[in-house]
């Protein structure tokens, strides 16, 4: 079962020392230099505290365009919306109508109530979309590490979405970056996911069933903190189901690979035209590395 990488690579230490040292707002900061803020924030859950932003779709079209509803990572124990904002814009480039939600961390909620609160986000999505021109029949959604965790286990086990009257194949797809998908649970995760009878409901790979939608898996191969073993198990698992499942491995990309093509994308170029093609529904094959 591939794991969460406890050992990091000199440079993964390097950002986890800036990030130990309070510097993770500089760098957001530095990602998110120059971009306006989004058109709309929203709260979705009020009582909670929860809000998500809203990033219009850019572009001459004036008819109704694709839905990505994103979640950040962060070890399901620190993220903001904020911090994002170079996800939604670059989406919104794209002439989607891109959605950056916030859901609760450990210790104020863990496993499975940020993957409620998630769920409750693509509710309202399903709802709003339309007044900002999205198509709610294209409703994507997608994460990073942790994030792709949570939108694969929208993406599969049916419980989540179908307490706001939903089931995973009203997803027009699930998009996961450096997801983990089958991992131990072991050291500070254990009091995220709590007792140990519950874990094997985090792994989304133990959910697939062939009534999922779509997935498109993208990982870096030398990712030190979610082996790209878990994309790669987590595809094989969705194509044998008969699920659409498209998987891009990024040769030489580490964990942050997959965002750093969004944030620039000669940095990771296979990985904005991999997320385009997606939603606007081609469905092109997607080249993996041996």
């Amino acid at each position: 079962m591939p794991r969460l990488r406890p050992t990091l690579s000199a440079a993964a230490l390097t950002l986890t020392a800036l990030l130990t040292a309070g510097c993770e707002r500089a760098i957001f900061g530095f990602a998110n230099r120059g971009l306006p803020p989004p058109e709309s924030t929203v709260a979705f859950a009020p009582e909670l505290g929860l809000s998500l932003d809203v990033y219009r779709p850019q572009g001459g079209s004036t008819g109704t365009v694709p839905t990505v509803l994103f979640f950040y990572g962060g070890g399901w124990q620190r993220g903001e919306r904020e911090q994002y904002r170079f996800v939604g814009r670059r989406l919104a480039q794209q002439g989607v109508l891109a959605i950056v939600a916030d859901y609760r961390t450990f210790p104020h909620a863990g496993f499975p109530a940020f993957v409620d609160d998630a769920a409750r986000a693509v509710a309202w999505a399903r709802q709003h979309a339309a007044d900002y021109r999205g198509d709610p029949r294209r409703l994507y959604i997608a994460g990073h590490s942790a994030g792709a965790q949570i939108a694969a286990l929208l993406g599969t086990d049916p419980r989540y979405l179908s307490r706001h009257g939903l089931q995973p194949r009203d997803l027009a797809g699930v998009i996961g970056l450096s997801g983990p998908y089958d991992f131990v649970i072991n050291g500070q995760y254990t009091k995220v996911f709590g007792p140990p009878a519950q874990w094997p409901q985090a792994q989304a790979i133990n959910f697939v069933d062939g009534n999922e939608p779509p997935f498109l898996l993208i990982h870096g191969d030398r990712d030190r903190v979610v082996e790209s073993r878990d994309s790669v198990e987590m595809d094989a698992k969705l194509r044998a189901a008969g699920i659409d499942a498209r998987l891009l491995i990024l040769p030489g990309g580490g964990h942050s690979a997959p965002l750093a093509g969004l944030y620039d994308p000669q940095r990771s170029p296979a990985v904005l035209p991999a997320i385009v093609a997606f939603v606007d529904g081609r469905r092109e094959p997607v080249a993996a590395a041996p």
